[in-house]
């Protein structure tokens, strides 16, 4: 079976792969982009395998007028940058030890003791620089069955780093087949070990749970979380039952983790999944509508371009449909614009009671429909 697709004859990947395959060492796609292309699907980041060392990496490259930079030189990594494209060139690694966290790696000369060490066996697939297949461990029909297994002892893979748990739940999230259902032997193994990501840093865990929500379809793969007991551990408090009804209602909105987050609630989910400031802003704006008693229209004029996200939240909170004319309002609302200004109201009014009157005129404004102008305002301050 080959692999097809402009990536593969970009003329910087093309580039990459004669620096290496011209002095005798072996170049081969791996993970992502082996998948992605075997699905049809959009192809990212570009990784190489290679049986060269990361210094001679850098001097290929370097040789070949590419730019080298050391970004896992640690790990065996090395990022080469050729006409604009950046690409992972990793050296076949075997994992000498492993804490749950991190493993201390050693290079190796062969593919198949680089696949042993990979999580899934549909990321242990590889292919040549002229698109044919390499798969070392027998993962093809698993990803053509979009059957998400690991690679090896389920439970030895898990002990090598805890993150696999939250790692599988995403993939089966992207890639699986809800029809066939999970891998029992994997459930059964991230039940047994659950704990253990207890010790990882809420960056990692944060990071996998935005790309398990950014999934077309998360509730599944949620569900099974609650049922491991994972979702305990990584979201405390989190209560998925809604998370389907609220995909079902999104329809063809874009995927969105803050959204979904906001349904799935939880305690202190930014600080456990450390958030950033926008998305812990955004977080709290939803999180806040969801039960706040506003119009559609209210909700668009306040909330602006998150005013239909907090109407789909409610629908599916309340297990409603989305009413059309309510996100018609929210977006007639949010293109509004308060009329009255403080210059209107001063020097009759100054200090807290202008803003006190301010306040009283938008709400009435609000009730209004928009509809009141400046003089309306006025007039019904003045009544």
């Amino acid at each position: 079976m080959k692999v097809t697709g402009d990536w593969l004859t970009h003329p910087g990947t093309v580039a990459v792969c004669a620096a290496i395959e011209g002095a005798g060492f072996q170049s081969l796609f791996v993970g992502g982009c082996v998948r992605d292309a075997l699905l049809d699907r959009p192809v990212g980041d570009i990784d190489i395998a290679t049986d060269a060392r990361p210094e001679q990496v850098i001097d290929l490259a370097t040789s070949a007028g590419l730019r080298a930079i050391p970004t896992g030189i640690d790990h065996g990594t090395i990022t080469v940058v050729a006409n604009g494209l950046p690409h992972e060139i990793t050296t076949f690694r075997a994992d000498l030890e492993t804490d749950g966290r991190h493993a201390r790696v050693g290079f190796s000369d062969d593919v198949a003791t680089d696949a042993a060490r990979r999580d899934f066996t549909m990321n242990a697939l590889y292919a040549t620089p002229r698109g044919d297949v390499v798969d070392p461990l027998g993962g093809l029909p698993d990803l053509l069955a979009r059957r998400l297994r690991f690679v090896g002892d389920a439970a030895q893979r898990i002990g090598e780093d805890y993150l696999r748990i939250l790692r599988f739940f995403r993939f089966f999230a992207w890639y699986g087949d809800v029809d066939q259902g999970m891998d029992a032997d994997a459930l059964a193994a991230i039940a047994e070990h659950g704990q253990g990501l207890d010790g990882l840093s809420r960056e990692r865990i944060g990071s996998e749970m935005r790309k398990l929500l950014g999934a077309p379809d998360p509730s599944f793969a949620v569900a099974a979380m609650r049922q491991t007991g994972v979702l305990a551990h990584v979201l405390p408090g989190a209560d998925d039952k809604a998370l389907g009804i609220l995909v079902h209602l999104e329809g063809s909105m874009p995927a969105d983790p803050i959204r979904r987050l906001a349904i799935l609630g939880g305690t202190e989910p930014v600080s456990v999944l450390r958030l950033s400031k926008s998305e812990a802003r955004d977080l709290t704006i939803l999180r806040d509508a969801m039960g706040a008693m506003m119009s559609p229209g209210e909700t668009g004029y306040r909330l602006k371009s998150r005013a239909v996200d907090a109407l789909v939240l409610r629908a599916a909170l309340f297990e409603q449909p989305l009413d059309a004319g309510d996100v018609a309002a929210a977006k007639a609302g949010a293109d509004q614009k308060f009329p009255l200004r403080a210059a209107h109201l001063m020097p009759r009014y100054t200090g807290a009671e202008l803003g006190e009157k301010l306040k009283q005129a938008e709400a009435q404004w609000i009730a209004s429909g928009f509809r009141m102008d400046v003089a309306d305002l006025l007039t019904w301050l003045d009544r």
